[in-house]
């Protein structure tokens, strides 16, 4: 058995971020750019702000892997913070004066509504919660998009594909829209600058964004992954803790901002009958088994069924706002603005991406627990030989 696990460190304005990855089977051809890919993708998309102007993410591979192979060892992802070079004296690690404390500039003592900061604050002490604010950040997804751009790669190499898209921002639902493949999802979300497919959706939610940023506001949205290709059986039914819908919804919902999740038709199957809700089973030679239609994404049981797993997931707001909300100062008490610190009007878009590479590697992690192996080219012949088994049992 082999699980993948990650520890992720470093704040939004200090020197650098870094992942630590253990349980990468080794004979996996990896390169930068297949990490980069993705990182980019986090950074694009409509209604962005200045800090993806500073920052263009790159990741520096500096452990497992060697002449574009892993070697089974842990590996370490580094992504520098170009703006670290005006923060050094505010973030760094080295001790300061009581004078130079007094004046160093952007010392934070009014939390924000909808932030980390007074909870975080009064968890741990902090008198400046720019001590809360660095590591809350959504900046941290940088490394998990980089971990789960990994997971990726294992999952390819297996025959498992990962897309996504946005469904809804600020109230403008797109409407249903086919799609024939896998990849025509990837090509058609790229293609759209809110990686929408519904094209008359696309411009309204633009324009949604661009009327939030014009007020100081924000708006929120709803995003959903899916993966194709995965084979019958990764979960379990035996322990609640194995069953890895539950494992998706719980990743998701640890992406900054992100405050629901569905699995397939989700909250809709409580407004409809069991009969309208429940995928019927077909088999054929040449398929095996399969479901008629995909309510329940690709789940029965907390174990996947085959049919292609679907995820939705519900981003609030964005809580930073130009146009602040009151709040009270931790230090003299009086009520004042919140601070605003650098924002964007919409991340839904970047959302999705994020929301892609956390479902990817749950499911990475759910395939290796499965199948796993030290060496990829024996979990690849593992999960042919369950395919052909599933096709015939």
């Amino acid at each position: 058995m082999l699980t993948l696990r990650f520890l992720t460190a470093g704040e939004s304005h200090g020197p650098q971020l870094t992942a630590i990855i253990e349980g990468v089977p080794a004979q996996l051809p990896l390169l930068a750019e297949d990490i980069d890919r993705e990182l980019a993708r986090r950074q694009g998309g409509y209604g962005r702000g200045r800090r993806m102007q500073i920052e263009k993410d790159r990741v520096q591979i500096v452990s497992g892997v060697r002449h574009g192979m892993t070697t089974g060892a842990p590996i370490t992802f580094v992504v520098e913070n170009k703006d670290w070079k005006n923060w050094t004296k505010i973030m760094g690690a080295e001790p300061i004066s009581e004078e130079e404390a007094e004046k160093m500039r952007r010392k934070l003592t009014r939390p924000r509504p909808g932030h980390a900061d007074l909870n975080g604050a009064i968890k741990y002490g902090h008198r400046d919660m720019r001590n809360v604010l660095e590591r809350s950040s959504a900046r941290e997804t940088t490394v998990r998009v980089a971990c789960g751009a990994l997971a990726k790669v294992i999952l390819k190499a297996c025959g498992i594909e990962v897309a996504g898209h946005v469904r809804e921002i600020g109230g403008i639902r797109a409407e249903e829209t086919n799609y024939a493949t896998i990849q025509e999802l990837q090509k058609r979300s790229e293609e759209s600058p809110v990686r929408c497919l519904d094209e008359d959706a696309s411009k309204k939610m633009m324009a949604a964004i661009d009327k939030a940023k014009q007020d100081g506001d924000s708006i929120g949205g709803i995003v959903e992954v899916v993966v194709a290709g995965v084979p019958i059986g990764l979960g379990s039914h035996v322990h609640y803790d194995r069953k890895l819908d539950g494992k998706i919804a719980g990743a998701v919902m640890s992406i900054n901002a992100f405050k629901g999740v569905e699995i397939g038709i989700g909250f809709e199957a409580a407004r409809l009958p069991g009969s309208q809700v429940h995928d019927e089973i077909t088999w054929s030679e040449e398929e095996g088994y399969k479901r008629k239609t995909n309510r329940l994404g690709g789940f029965e049981g907390g174990m996947t069924n085959g049919m292609p797993i679907v995820v939705k997931g519900v981003m609030k707001p964005i809580p930073t706002l130009y146009k602040p909300l009151q709040s009270v100062d931790i230090d003299s008490k009086e009520p004042f603005a919140a601070g605003v610190e650098r924002s964007d009007s919409c991340a839904v878009p970047a959302a999705s991406v994020v929301c892609e590479n956390v479902v990817a590697w749950e499911v990475a992690n759910a395939l290796l627990d499965t199948f796993g192996s030290d060496q990829l080219p024996l979990i690849q012949a593992a999960v042919e030989r369950h395919h052909a088994a599933s096709k015939e049992f």
